[in-house]
């Protein structure tokens, strides 16, 4: 047997084996896929869900109403709980991603009708920003061509299991998705128990160092290393510490801040209720305490790379 009858006869399995376990998440044309991974539960991107109800269509044109179990802004997952009758769940994959390996994208098209792809791991331990601009670590980068609406679908292994979740396109022909991995799996259980990711939020938009640097020439500052503060939400926690924008940011949590991914690790590393930040308004140096009222997380930073498949 010839190698590309080999692919096609792998492409015809893993679409019988694998491909019922694909389904459709949302209505209409901002819909995207997503992949049943128990009985009664959906994984898919949180970007991909935007109510606490949620429609999900199945390979046999079955629609079900589900509801959201638990999100995870940052981490760009979330877990449907819906009715997923006698559709299978999807194995988990029980290997790691390897440069050069060959891996497999199912989705379920608009039509219906089950659509697997072929391509390459291209890339490991790449990152991307999440939906709300927290950068997101250790994704893989593949080939397997994917269709608008495909973000929240499965990138399975050789064996058409699990290795992946689809979830950014680069462009170029290049898309990255989050690893099943061990702490994949525990992040998913733990929203299927409802428990959503929390994190310390400031509500603040920030600004790189480069703009800092550039807008404080501008008024004759000296230059400093931090993020600059270009907005701050009324009544969130930043505004209650009277920050304020213009601000430029320099220290979080006895941490330097000379980028925005500094602050989203100040915030993840925060233990407690409070944290102290370290400003520069004009030329004065002074440090304000942060109260948090918990269950939110940190927005602002620089444009994400790429982008959601949508």
């Amino acid at each position: 047997m010839s190698t590309l009858e080999e692919l096609s006869t792998a492409i015809a399995s893993i679409a019988e084996r694998a491909g019922t376990s694909a389904v459709r998440v949302g209505a209409g044309w901002r819909n995207g896929s997503g992949v049943v991974v128990a009985s009664g539960a959906v994984l898919t991107n949180a970007h991909n869900v935007r109510s606490e109800e949620v429609t999900v269509t199945f390979t046999d044109g079955r629609q079900q109403t589900g509801k959201l179990a638990g999100v995870d802004v940052d981490g760009d997952l979330a877990v449907i709980n819906v009715d997923t009758g006698t559709t299978p769940a999807l194995d988990w994959s029980g290997t790691s991603a390897q440069l050069g390996s060959l891996v497999f994208a199912v989705t379920l098209n608009g039509g219906g009708s089950v659509r697997v792809t072929h391509g390459f791991i291209s890339s490991v331990a790449r990152a991307f920003r999440g939906p709300r601009g927290r950068r997101i670590s250790g994704s893989i980068e593949h080939t397997a061509p994917l269709a608008p609406g495909s973000s929240g679908s499965a990138l399975l292994d050789a064996d058409g299991k699990l290795l992946a979740l689809n979830t950014n396109r680069l462009g170029g022909g290049f898309y990255l998705a989050l690893p099943a991995d061990e702490s994949l799996r525990s992040r998913v259980a733990a929203l299927q128990r409802g428990e959503s990711a929390e994190r310390p939020r400031l509500g603040i938009g920030i600004a790189p160092s480069w703009v800092a640097r550039r807008m404080r020439r501008a008024v004759g500052l000296p230059d400093r290393d931090g993020v600059l503060v270009r907005e701050v939400e009324s009544d969130s926690p930043a505004e209650r510490a009277g920050i304020a924008e213009g601000d430029l940011l320099i220290g979080a949590a006895g941490r330097e801040i000379r980028e925005p991914d500094d602050v989203y690790d100040a915030l993840g590393s925060v233990g407690g209720n409070t944290m102290a930040l370290k400003i520069v308004r004009g030329a004065e140096e002074r440090t304000v305490e942060v109260s948090f009222s918990g269950g939110e997380a940190a927005q602002g930073g620089d444009a994400p790379e790429g982008g959601p498949v949508h």
